[in-house]
Order: C-alpha cells, then sequence, then structure tokens
C-alpha cells in the first residue's frame, strides 16, 4: 500500500462510520516496496503535511548483493549481475563512507519530476532518466543482521532469535549474500540509492528486498495502529481515542502563548512587535489550543501558518 492508498483508507473509513467529512492527508511518501510508519493528518492538522514531508526519517532495509534492478528493488529486472560477495568485516569498514553529508543521486524510478514528468513514468515507458545527484545527509547507519552466502542456521533456532543468533555466528571474513541496515536520514534521502552505492563501494552491486520506516519525524512505529484497528475503532465511533493533538506534529517546537488580545491580532494575521523570545519559529497558543506557527526575527513574530481551531473543545 503507497501513501497515497492509506489517505484513500481512512477516508474511507470515516465515511462509512459516518464522521463529519474532513481533510485527510499524510506525512511522507512510502515506496509500494514499503512498509512501516505513515502519519496521517486531520483537519487543521493537514497544515503540517509539508512539516513531516520534511522531516527526518528511520528506515530498517535488506540489501541482497549480486543482482541491481532497474528499480533498485524487487519489483525491477534485472540490469547487472556480480559474483563478488563482501565479507562483514568489509561491509563494517565501508559504512562511515556513508555517513554524514554524501552526494545521491536519485533512483530512475521515483516520483522526482523531469522536465514536468514524473520520473517513474519516462522510465516506465522505456525513455532513459537522467537525475541530477544532490546532497543528503545521512545521521546513523548501522548493521542490524546478516546471512551468509550458504548459511547454516540450525533447525532448533527460535525465529525470532535468528537474527540475534546470525549477529553471533557470522565472522569478519566470512562472506555475506545479504545485510540489514538501520538507517536515520535526512528528508530526500532515497534508501534504494544508499544500498545500489553501498553495493558498489564493495565491488559488487545489489538491490533493496525489505524496507520499513520505523520512525518518521517525531512518530514512532509503536505508536501507529494498523488499518484494521482504525476500522473496529471506527465502528464504535471511538476514533478520538486513537488521534493525537495537533501538537504531537510540532514536538521540537517551543510554544509561544498569547492573551486574548495577541491571539486574535495573530488570527487577522497581523505582525506582533517587541518580542523578547529569541528569533526562531514558535507554535503561538491561547491556553491549550494552537493559534499559529510563528516566526519571531529579531523581537517581530509574523504568522507562518494559522491553525482555525475553536477555543473551545467540543
Amino acid at each position: 500500500m503507497g501513501s497515497t492508498q492509506g489517505v484513500s483508507a481512512v477516508k474511507r473509513v470515516l465515511r462509512q462510520n459516518g464522521y463529519a467529512k474532513t481533510k485527510v492527508g499524510h506525512g511522507g511518501t512510502l515506496d509500494p516496496l514499503a512498509e512501516g510508519v505513515l502519519p496521517i493528518a486531520l483537519g487543521e492538522a493537514t497544515k503540517l503535511a509539508g512539516r513531516m514531508l520534511d522531516s527526518d526519517k528511520i528506515y530498517a532495509f535488506t540489501l541482497i548483493f549480486g543482482e541491481e534492478t532497474d528499480t533498485l528493488d524487487t519489483e525491477g529486472a534485472g540490469v547487472a549481475t556480480s559474483d563478488v560477495r563482501p565479507t562483514l568485516a568489509e561491509v563494517e569498514a565501508v559504512l562511515p563512507r556513508f555517513t554524514g553529508e554524501i552526494a545521491q543521486v536519485p533512483p530512475a524510478y521515483s516520483a522526482l519530476k523531469v522536465d514536468g514528468q514524473r520520473a517513474y513514468d519516462l522510465a516506465r515507458s522505456g525513455q532513459a532518466v537522467e537525475l541530477k545527484s544532490r546532497a543528503v545527509v545521512i545521521h546513523s547507519l548501522a548493521l542490524r543482521h546478516a546471512e551468509l552466502v550458504s548459511p547454516s542456521i540450525p533447525p532448533q533456532a527460535p525465529a525470532a532469535r535468528e537474527e540475534e543468533w546470525t549477529l553471533k555466528q557470522v565472522q569478519g571474513d566470512d562472506l555475506l549474500s545479504e545485510v540489514t541496515l538501520e538507517a536515520h536520514v535526512s528528508k530526500g534521502t532515497y534508501i534504494r540509492s544508499l544500498a545500489r552505492d553501498i553495493a558498489q563501494a564493495l565491488g559488487t552491486c545489489g538491490h533493496v528486498t525489505y524496507l520499513r520506516r520505523i520512525k518518521a519525524g517525531p512518530f514512532l512505529e509503536q505508536q501507529a495502529i494498523s488499518l484494521d484497528l482504525l476500522e473496529e475503532t471506527a465502528k464504535g465511533r471511538g476514533l478520538e481515542h486513537l488521534l493525537l493533538p495537533l501538537e504531537a506534529g510540532l514536538d521540537d517546537i517551543p510554544a509561544l502563548h498569547l492573551d486574548q488580545t495577541s491571539a486574535q491580532a495573530v488570527r487577522q494575521g497581523r505582525v506582533l512587535s517587541g518580542m523578547p523570545q529569541s528569533s526562531g519559529l514558535y507554535l503561538a497558543k491561547l491556553g491549550a489550543v494552537p493559534v499559529a506557527l510563528m516566526e519571531i526575527t529579531d523581537g517581530t513574530a509574523t504568522v507562518v501558518r494559522g491553525f482555525n481551531c475553536p477555543d473551545v473543545a467540543e
């Protein structure tokens, strides 16, 4: 399921269970192959979708060595093969080269636009797609799991402990068929491109066989709910218990508390002067009610994004 399908599913659940028509948006696209955390915004929170798209993400992904595909994942056709397999020591040695700010060429099969058309549409039509390299930031990149070229996992090993067992058994000079990595990345980072580049740096080729987003901005996998749970809860008209407040998408933004007069001015789009706070972005609030995102510059606060939230909870 892609992000747009996720939004459609939430809209359908709301509609089928008699909720008022509500604007719904998402906070981060997911490849068709990918699974994991997808922030869904309702109502006024859709105004924060852009901020969520710009936030850092954490992914777990499996890179299998020996074949590169045109999509850089399992959905594409093979375009290159290699008999070279890296050792655990080689993988561990190359990972620091892919941390910090790096240059990355996005996949041809991506949603980026080339001359007004989506790159994946051009690629699917057989046209050559050349995308420019761009800078992204890999905050951390760590090895989580490794498979030997000819693994010999005992049948009695519990499936739940297979990853732990494998990491203990793999030695530095063992040849690997695949690795699972965890990456904390900036916006605009393509995990498929990262996997391709890691494989190439190891003298081989590869593609992604598994991709899971475990954190999107402030939202953790542990907080996520399934669509099944959403549907069951909606039938009992209890969705409010699953909703996070709008401020949940702004956990890194300090609060700016307003009085009634200032809040009214902000809602009219007016500038506030003589603010003692340091320059930066703030969440302006009237009591517990979000009023606007505001930027303070040298004592002057201007509205970045206003929220139409009622002063009294319904």
